[in-house]
This record gives structure tokens, C-alpha cells and sequence, in this order.
């Protein structure tokens, strides 16, 4: 007597899109998130323990404070989207805007403001170029190159002007000092101001997330961030993007630097030394992922706020200045331990009952079972343990 075995067909599921996280969950998983918490639970402290320290005047001082990491942040977060990290900024923005000085005043004090801007802007490009080609022809990483170079770009400033110091910038300069975009009444000065050069900062804030968010470039920014061999073999140019990306990291370095001068009145070849961690920190704060592919304009922009709102809190709280360095290490451990668990958060997915094996057919081998959507379950996925892809 023959006997025959039905196989039963499990009824197919409609291909649907991967769980939503829950409110709560997607919140944590957006680190820019909890750096607004933490923006606002600093102020709230600050204003709970010093009354009436908090004001239109503290507000512009933050701002102000803000204004030229906000723009050296902006060109790290692009260099770290890509996969690199550059610490040569500060030594392209001092070189840069010092030499665009003395290209004005050696040619006119009456060069108009916008000409010693883009000169600045140009230098700290072309300077961007060089250190991409350096990674790109030595095929070292970029924090040995960018180190290097930083090295170089100081070595050959000090060696050309020594510390000697511009105390008297062009004219066109001091006129942009002198123009502000907003006056108030302040506690302390009679008036507190805020300069105009805050629509610059802002204009390239947009700019940056324009380009990596609307251009096919800046996307492509990501996926070589992410991996460069895959994003190589889906037909990117990996070296050509990241030439476009130093270079304008090298242009940011040149802006903020000539902010830097146009607003403190004097070019010093050491101005902007040991502001590393800062801007550093800022950035991985606000975010952006040490390992490339990941980070956010808007993130950038939180992360600067809170290191400039820490350097003006600590005093008023009665913490001395000398901690300041102290917290911003100790904020940048937290930005790196919190990139690990927004990813976690990321990458977990809870088990529905649509997920659960099909039923095991007489005949077959456990490990011939196929999920939902048509991918082998190992032995253990076949207990009914989703495996991650």
C-alpha cells in the first residue's frame, strides 16, 4: 500500500516594510536628541542656580563664542561622513586667513571684504586638495596625513612670519567687525551685539546639509563612509569624492579662519592652537559616527552649542575654568558610547509572530526551512531567533 505525503504550502505574505520602532526608541536612536536634552538641562541648572544669569546678553555671548567652530565643525563633519578624519583644520584656517591678510594689505588696505574672503577660501581649499592627494598617493589613513600636513602648513607659516602678529587688518575687515546684525540691551554692557558675519555661518551650515542631503555627490558621500569598496564597485569614484570633500573641508578651514580675524581685529598665526578637542568633540557629540557614514548639519550645530554653553556655564556655577578641557573629554567618551547604543537601538527588531518558521515538513532537513522572505534560517533562527543580515 502506497502512501502519500501532502505537503501543505504556507500561504505567502505580502513583502512589507521592516517594523517601525517604538516612539521612545526612535527617539534614543537619534543622538541629537539627547544633546538638546542636555543643552536644556544645563540651562535649567544654570538658571536655577544663578538667577537672572540667562539672558538676550548670554545668548548672543554663546552664539558669538560658537560662531567659527560651528564652521570648522561643519568641514570635519564632511571629512568624517566619508570614512576619514582630518586634524589639519586649525593649521589650514590660521594659514590661510594670516596669508589672505597679507595678500590685501601688501596689495591695498582698500580690498573689499568679499575679495580677502574668498582669497582665504581659495588657500584652505587648494590646501584640502593637497592633503587628500597625500592620503589618496601614500595610501595612509587620513588622521596620519592630515597629521603630517597640519605639521607641515605651521612649519612653513612660523618659518615665513615667525609670531609676528597682524594687529592692524584691512579696512574692508574692520567695517564687517563694526557691522551687526542685531543690538540689544544687555545686563552687563549697556549694549550686546551680534555680528552679521552669523548669516555667513548660517549660509554654510545650509549649504553643507544641501550637499550632502539634495546632491548625488553628498549621498555618494555616505555610501564611501559606509563602505568605500562596495560603493567602488556600485560605480562611485571614491578617490575624486574624496578630493571634493577635502577640498571643501580645506574651504570651511579658510572661512572660519577669516571669521576668526575679521571679529578679533588682529591675524596671530596661534590663535586658533589647541581647539582641537572642541571642534573634534562637537562634532562626534552632535552624531556623527567615528567610523564614517553617518552624521547630521543639525547634529553639528547642537554639539558646538553645547561645548560653547559649557565654557560659558562653568564659571557662573562655580566651577573653575581650568575643567573646562576636563568635560569636553569626558562629552566626548559619552558621544562615542552613545553612538554604540543608537546603534543597537538601530539594529534590534522585535520578533513577530508573522516571523515564526514554517512548520517542518516530513522529509526535510531543518536547515532547508526559509524565512518569510525567502532567506535560509540557520539552525538557531529555526527556534525562532530572527538573525540580523
Amino acid at each position: 500500500m502506497t502512501s502519500t505525503t501532502t505537503k501543505t504550502a504556507r500561504p505567502a505574505r505580502r513583502a512589507t516594510r521592516p517594523p517601525r520602532l517604538p516612539a521612545l526608541r526612535r527617539f534614543l536612536a537619534a543622538q541629537e536628541n539627547l544633546v538638546l536634552g542636555l543643552i536644556l538641562m544645563i540651562l535649567a541648572v544654570v538658571v536655577i542656580q544663578v538667577p537672572g544669569y540667562w539672558h538676550v546678553e548670554t545668548l548672543f555671548t554663546v552664539l558669538r563664542a560658537s560662531m567659527v567652530d560651528m564652521v570648522f565643525a561643519l568641514g570635519v563633519l564632511l571629512v568624517l561622513v566619508a570614512g576619514g578624519i582630518d586634524v589639519s583644520f586649525l593649521a589650514v584656517g590660521a594659514f590661510s586667513a594670516y596669508v589672505a591678510c597679507k595678500i590685501a594689505l601688501d596689495g591695498s588696505e582698500t580690498s573689499p571684504a568679499w575679495t580677502i574672503f574668498l582669497i582665504a577660501v581659495a588657500i584652505g581649499a587648494v590646501m584640502g586638495v593637497i592633503n587628500a592627494l597625500v592620503v589618496i598617493a601614500m595610501q595612509v589613513s587620513t588622521l596620519i596625513a592630515t597629521l603630517a600636513t597640519s605639521a607641515v602648513y605651521l612649519g612653513v607659516l612660523f618659518a615665513v612670519v615667525g609670531a609676528n602678529v597682524i594687529t592692524v587688518v584691512p579696512e574692508s575687515l574692520r567695517e564687517v567687525a563694526k557691522t551687526q546684525l542685531w543690538e540689544a540691551p544687555g545686563a552687563v554692557r549697556g549694549v550686546t551685539r551680534l555680528n552679521i558675519l552669523i548669516l555667513l555661518v548660517a549660509l554654510c551650515c545650509v549649504a553643507v546639509a544641501f550637499f550632502l542631503h539634495g546632491t548625488v555627490a553628498g549621498r555618494s558621500v555616505f555610501a564611501i563612509g559606509g563602505d568605500a569598496e562596495s560603493a567602488a564597485r556600485a560605480g562611485i569614484r571614491v578617490d575624486a569624492l574624496r578630493i571634493l570633500v577635502f577640498a571643501l573641508a580645506g574651504a570651511l578651514a579658510g572661512t572660519a579662519g577669516i571669521i576668526q580675524v575679521t571679529l578679533a581685529g588682529r591675524a596671530d598665526p596661534t590663535t586658533f592652537m589647541g581647539r582641537e578637542l572642541d571642534v573634534i568633540a562637537a562634532v562626534v557629540i552632535g552624531g556623527a559616527a567615528v567610523t564614517g557614514g553617518r552624521g547630521t548639519v543639525r547634529g553639528v550645530c547642537l554639539g558646538v552649542v553645547l561645548v560653547s554653553l559649557i565654557s560659558t556655564s562653568l564659571v557662573p556655577l562655580g566651577v573653575p575654568s581650568i575643567w573646562q578641557k576636563a568635560v569636553v573629554g569626558v562629552l566626548l567618551l559619552v558621544g562615542v558610547l552613545l553612538q554604540s547604543l543608537s546603534s543597537r537601538v538601530r539594529t534590534e527588531r522585535p520578533i513577530l509572530d508573522g516571523d515564526a518558521p514554517p512548520p517542518r515538513v516530513r522529509g526535510t532537513d531543518q536547515e532547508g526551512a526559509r524565512s518569510p522572505s525567502g532567506e535560509a534560517l540557520s539552525a538557531g533562527a529555526g527556534r525562532g531567533v530572527s538573525a540580523d543580515v
